[in-house]
């Protein structure tokens, strides 16, 4: 029996969020450029979503450049920039091909126009996909996401729109990046790290989490089979005992 056969296909998790780490370092160990690591992470990008989509899940949220990516060396970011528009360009035909919508969360006005335009683009010409929705994390942090959420409502308060007492848990997460979408069920790092690095912080509140030692460029459908595996061999109880979650079933 494969691993993609003991799954439970009733409860697979709708939305998987996944820190692709291990590019460079994947790279390094192959006496290879950093940005043949980030090329080949690409192509797992590619696979990843499909055999995802294959396996029931409604949203990938991926983990792709992170605000405090801008300070790493002006070449690899470059690089990457250049990355995120040939990806665009070679994968938008076969994402309407296969029912694959794009969505970005992130601060992407500091991203070149070039890269801006081609990504709305991208969402425009996917926007028709039902089968998977791939939500890319461009230039974004959870703090900044936070810290925005913060002004705007400040700013709403301040011109009456709305009162501080106002604020709860809902109206706060009507203004998330995310609030188009479900929080993640299942969180998958790989690299061998064992942190979540400034991502989702609010929507992970109740996600499992899953840690990998393998690199990014390494991980492949038996990888994903297997977090959703141990995924499905947790007990979730969202604050409740385990007898309230078996008489709820």
């Amino acid at each position: 029996m494969s691993l993609a056969e003991k799954i439970d296909m009733q409860r697979v998790p709708q939305h998987i969020a996944i820190i692709m780490d291990g590019n460079g370092r994947w790279a390094k160990e192959r006496n290879l450029d950093r940005s043949q690591g980030h090329r080949k992470g690409l192509d797992v990008v590619h696979e990843i979503t499909n055999d995802a989509a294959d396996l029931g899940v409604k949203c990938l949220t991926l983990y792709a450049f992170s605000t405090e990516n801008w300070n790493r060396p002006q070449e690899e970011v470059n690089a990457l920039m250049a990355l995120v528009v040939y990806g665009i360009e070679r994968e938008t035909p076969g994402m309407i091909a296969n029912g694959v919508r794009l969505s970005v969360i992130g601060d992407t006005s500091r991203m070149p126009i070039d890269v801006q335009q081609r990504l709305q683009r991208c969402i425009e010409e996917t926007s028709g996909g039902t089968r998977i929705t791939l939500n890319l994390a461009l230039s974004y942090s959870a703090r900044w996401e936070i810290t925005h959420i913060a002004q705007t409502l400040a700013r709403e308060a301040c011109e009456g729109k709305i009162k501080p007492e106002d604020i709860d848990e809902k109206l706060f997460a009507s203004h998330l990046t995310t609030a188009h979408l479900n929080d993640p069920d299942l969180l998958i790092r790989t690299g061998g790290e064992l942190r979540i690095s400034n991502f989702l912080l609010w929507q992970l509140s109740y996600a499992e989490f899953y840690f990998t030692d393998e690199y990014w460029p390494d991980f492949n459908k038996e990888s994903l089979c297997k977090a959703i595996i141990s995924y499905q061999n947790r007990e979730r109880r969202f604050g409740k005992t385990s007898e309230q979650v078996k008489n709820n079933k």
